[in-house]
């Protein structure tokens, strides 16, 4: 057993080396600020990390990511953990998951995002299940990823909690969200949503997980497809960011 960590130990030790000659001539680079990343830091540099503009809207059971759902659908909490501001740190790091593929990122920010909640909140206690907002087939093929799946393994490694991405599915291919307003955004999502998986969930609490919560219209159709089959489910809500 000895012989075998003293192996271990010296195979590790070229390894070692051979990773930092190649990080020498490619570094990694922050995802914002693409400056070079030093020991210890993961895809986002502290100097960034200190600029994250944090909601905390965890501590606060009424704030301004809960009243877009207010009167829509029942709730039990909704939180997002980053205001969203344009050519600022929370839309570089959303872009750089969503349209640069960079799926690690997501992970990361999902991790982070349920570590930070969980040092002083209960948000994610009583939850028995995670959500991501899924896309069409034919988009998730086309882009090789959903990103609120890549936030939810970040979740999942911080709380353990299970996800499930086939409970819900995208049964339409709707036109972009981006440059649509309230009333657009809630026409483009009637009906979008369907069950996949009719097995019994009732008196479940699922958390209902996406990047950017702009109108809610999207995460509002998700709920009712659940709710309308199963009314007795509990529904939160989890987003990385949200627009002010």
């Amino acid at each position: 057993m000895k012989n075998k960590k003293q192996i271990t130990r010296l195979l590790q030790v070229p390894f070692r080396g051979f990773r930092s000659i190649i990080s020498l001539f490619y570094p990694q680079c922050c995802c914002v600020c693409d400056t070079k990343l030093i020991e210890g830091e993961q895809h986002i540099c502290l100097n960034c990390l200190l600029k994250m503009p944090q909601t905390n809207y965890h501590l606060q059971p009424e704030n301004g990511a809960a009243d877009r759902f207010k009167g829509k659908i029942p709730y039990e909490r909704v939180t997002s953990f980053l205001y969203y501001n344009k050519k600022g740190v929370s839309q570089m790091i959303v872009k750089a998951i969503k349209y640069k593929g960079n799926t690690a990122l997501g992970q990361h920010t999902g991790f982070l995002m349920s570590q930070q909640i969980q040092q002083s909140s209960p948000f994610f206690d009583s939850i028995d299940l995670l959500i991501p907002i899924p896309l069409h087939r034919k988009k998730q093929k086309k882009r090789g990823f959903n990103q609120a799946e890549e936030i939810i393994k970040g979740i999942r490694k911080a709380t353990g909690i299970p996800f499930d991405n086939n409970l819900i599915i995208r049964k339409k291919q709707t036109q972009t969200q981006t440059k649509k307003g309230r009333y657009a955004r809630w026409l483009n999502t009637i009906d979008v949503f369907t069950l996949n998986d009719e097995k019994d969930f009732n008196y479940k609490h699922i958390l209902i997980v996406d990047d950017v919560l702009t109108t809610g219209a999207t995460i509002e159709a998700c709920a009712q497809a659940i709710l309308t089959s199963h009314p007795d489910v509990k529904i939160s809500v989890l987003t990385l960011a949200v627009t002010e």
